[in-house]
């Protein structure tokens, strides 16, 4: 199996569509990786592959290799930053344009999700998070089963659930939480997406969503709830044109006010390598805190089961 060498597999998951997953594994992406773990992702949204262009390597290609497919890079690994290196697979890197429309029914899905699984050779990787598609169907049966039957024990530690707060949302998520209940996957948290919006003009958040439903739905079910993540515009500015995020003075994420650059704790603003790379200049955005704290607290957990 492709996956002998990857140490811990995270499945982000949700049963509602639109929810933020695609962005949600970016940005634990991104913050492991910032961490110094050497990190992995697999898109199996076969008909909505979105990752290649939320990396911004929509036009690279996979290549093959003897026993399976080697994926592609996101960036190298910097050991003098404490950077590890980032790599994607994805439907999206197999089309020939991006707007190819993927019709397939049941069966060849479930044959693509096993081909994944099995022939993406990832080498030495820390965390493969598992970017799915909305709802319990095909695909996650064939996920599910398949790293059931052929993962290492302690290999899949867990899923990762994602829900925006609004009662319409949560109440389909509530069937993701109950798959994995059914099919034995660890819930390691919850994450509610989309918790509020922070105007950057006046600086208001307005809980565009209402908000608190991700907390309230994660005590229901006995679940750890790992935080709450607001709309931030220059997010979609970054992945989208490449832009470092900026924001006015007076501009408040989570308690923190933040500046043009990177906070370093002594009112100073830290110099990042100009050198092009996203997950340099994510460093900016006002996500990463956030993120950062959720992705900590992911590799504690998962740590401190292992050591069980």
């Amino acid at each position: 199996m492709s996956l002998d060498r990857v140490k811990h597999i995270i499945l982000v998951l949700s049963g509602k569509g639109g929810v933020g997953k695609s962005s949600v594994t970016t940005q634990l992406a991104f913050s492991l990786s910032l961490a110094g773990h050497s990190v992995g992702v697999l898109d199996i949204d076969l008909t909505g592959p979105s990752l290649p262009r939320l990396f911004n390597i929509e036009s690279a290609k996979v290549t093959q290799a003897p026993g399976g497919w080697i994926p592609v890079p996101v960036h190298a690994a910097n050991p003098e930053l404490g950077v590890g290196q980032l790599r994607c697979m994805s439907l999206g890197f197999l089309l020939r344009e991006r707007g190819d429309a993927v019709v397939w029914r049941g069966p060849k899905k479930t044959a693509m999700v096993r081909q994944f699984l099995n022939e993406v050779l990832w080498g030495e990787c820390d965390y493969l998070l598992v970017d799915t598609p909305p709802g319990t169907s095909d695909e996650h049966i064939s996920l599910a089963e398949t790293l059931l039957k052929q993962a290492q024990p302690g290999q899949v530690s867990g899923a990762v659930v994602v829900t925006t707060p609004q009662a319409v949302a949560t109440a389909d998520v509530k069937k993701e939480l109950n798959f994995c209940a059914k099919t034995g996957i660890n819930v390691l948290g919850v994450v509610e997406n989309m918790s509020g919006f922070v105007c950057p003009h006046c600086s208001e958040c307005t809980n565009v969503f209402s908000s608190g439903g991700g907390k309230i739905m994660a005590t229901e079910f006995g679940v750890k709830f790992l935080g709450s993540i607001p709309i931030d515009p220059q997010l979609v500015i970054l992945v989208e044109e490449g832009i470092r995020p900026t924001y006015p003075a007076g501009t408040e994420v989570d308690g923190k006010e933040l500046g043009r650059g990177i906070a370093t704790g002594n009112g100073d603003e830290a110099e990042e390598p100009d050198d092009g790379l996203l997950v340099h200049k994510y460093k900016s955005c006002s996500l990463y805190p956030l993120f950062g704290g959720i992705a900590a607290e992911l590799v504690t957990d998962i740590t401190s089961n292992l050591a069980v």
